[in-house]
């Protein structure tokens, strides 16, 4: 089977999730795994799929041709994870901006590396200001300590607080 990976973004509307599913299902294709939001109106996502060699020139071109999302199709590759190192950070801390810059920065530098990333706003009437919520999943490398991660993405500002779970 190969793994396609496919990035997409179109107006958001009722049924686009379907419409893809649908297609995907058509040309013998199995979705296994994906991220999907709404941002500012528009419908953005990632996903991987597989398929069979012999399906995926059809699957790839009728892909192409879907009129309400724009859909790019990258050929996967084998990337294995060392799932006995994995962590998910869960950062909070008073929004600004810069601070995906800041949190990315401290975690590349520690020598770790992001597996999956997400961030959100919120209001947070009580502080005054809004609050940035991010919950990172980054595989460590041997001989890192997770305190030594967490120290270095607190000491960014005294406002940022990280919890760690050990995902193994």
């Amino acid at each position: 089977m190969k793994q396609l990976v496919l990035t997409l973004i179109g107006q958001d509307k009722a049924g686009l999730v379907e419409q893809l599913a649908t297609l995907i299902a058509e040309y013998h294709g199995n979705w296994t795994a994906s991220n999907l939001s709404h941002l500012a109106g528009y419908f953005a996502g990632i996903l991987q799929v597989e398929v069979a060699e012999q399906h995926v020139a059809a699957l790839t071109a009728a892909l192409q041709q879907m009129k309400d999302l724009d859909i790019r199709v990258q050929h996967g590759v084998d990337s294995r994870v060392n799932q006995q190192k994995l962590l998910r950070f869960v950062i909070t801390g008073n929004d600004r901006p810069g601070i995906v810059r800041e949190l990315s920065s401290v975690i590349k530098h520690k020598g770790t590396n992001i597996i999956h990333f997400e961030s959100s706003k919120q209001s947070a009437p009580n502080w005054g200001v809004p609050l940035f919520n991010a919950i990172a999943t980054v595989e460590l490398p041997e001989g890192l300590n997770k305190d030594e991660v967490v120290r270095a993405l607190e000491d960014i500002a005294s406002d940022v607080m990280v919890d760690v779970e050990n995902l193994n």
